[in-house]
Parts: C-alpha cells; structure tokens; sequence
C-alpha cells in the first residue's frame, strides 16, 4: 500500500500548476524566462495574481502528500518519504519530459505538514533573504542550506535529518544555473522581469 501512496504523491507532484496557469494567459512557460514551470518563472513571465496561485497549488502538492500517507497510518518516516516523492514529481515530471520546477513551494508545503515548525522557519529564512537581497534563488538555497540544522534542533530524528538533506540537495540540483549567475552577477530580481 505504501508503494501505491508513494507512486500517488509522484503523480500529483507532476501537477504543473504554473504551466496550466500560464496557459490560460496564452504563455507556454517552457518557451519564456528560465524555461521551469514554477511560481517564480509565473511571476516574471505572467504576473503577480497568478504567481501566487501558482505558488499556492505547488504547495499544496508537497502537503497533500504527507498528509495522504498519515491519514492512511503511516509513521513520519514514510510521510516525509512521500513529501520528497511529491517533490521528485514536480522536479521531474514524466509527463512534460522531466522539464519541470525548482521545487521550493513544494519542499515547504511538505515540509509545514511533515514538521511544522521546520516549516515555518523554513519559509520565515526563505522570505528575509529575498526581502533583504531581493533574491529568490538566494532566499531558497540559504533557507535550504539550513533545513538540515533546523531539522536537528525541532526534531531531533536521524531519519529526519537525512530526508531534510536529501531535500537540500535537490534544491541545490535545481538550483544550479541560479547558483553560476549570481556568482557573475546575473540572476534576476523578483519583479525583474527576465528577457525570454
């Protein structure tokens, strides 16, 4: 049953809301900005108003994941297991040829279920960076980067502190091209529109 709810949290992180959302406004986000199908990509390319329903449908895939395998009875391991499926989903999406997001909104939506307080710090680190620097990418991978200590300080789990760096690694996979242009001082700010 738990490979089932697995495979479940996989598919529904292939929901791409941002592509759906930017259809319906006539862009194909795979063709304009940074080519991903997430809330920033949205904002740049689309707007504000859909940005955030961007954002908060790819939260709610990471959420509903964990919280699917608890209801069924699942212990945290497996919650969490289910989060990162969620995750993987939206990274790699088998249905848009493995082309999709970053993974932030739906790392911290799994996260807010799986452990709550982790969570909200998580998304508290997230928005001073961007705040401060006006960085998105910055914002995810300094919030990221501390997910594994915050992980030992609220939960205090081996197995916890091993899915927290696992999650940390793929934002730092995705976030690759992001990390090379903010060494050269290339990465666009949030309300920066980025040249298609």
């Amino acid at each position: 049953m738990i490979v089932v709810l697995l495979i479940v949290s996989y598919i529904v992180g292939t929901i791409p809301f941002g592509l759906i959302i930017a259809k319906a406004r006539g862009v194909d986000l795979r063709e304009v900005g940074s080519g991903n199908t997430g809330a920033t990509n949205v904002l740049r390319t689309v707007g504000k108003k859909e940005a955030v329903f961007a954002l908060t449908g790819d939260m709610m895939k990471g959420a509903f994941a964990v919280a699917l395998v608890k209801v069924a009875g699942y212990g945290d391991p497996f919650a969490g297991l289910a989060g990162l499926f969620a995750v993987i989903g939206h990274d790699y999406p088998l249905f848009l040829r493995f082309r999709g997001g970053k993974g932030v909104a739906t790392s911290i939506g799994a996260l807010l279920v799986y452990a709550p307080y982790v969570g909200l710090f998580t998304v508290l680190i997230w928005l001073a960076v961007v705040f401060v620097s006006r960085y998105s990418s910055l914002g995810a991978l300094a919030a990221f980067t501390l997910l594994p200590l915050n992980m030992i300080v609220f939960e205090k789990d081996t197995t916890s502190l091993y899915l927290s760096i696992v999650f940390t690694l793929l934002i730092y996979v995705k976030h690759r091209e992001n990390i090379r242009r903010l060494l050269q001082g290339k990465e666009p700010r949030v309300g920066q529109k980025k040249n298609n």
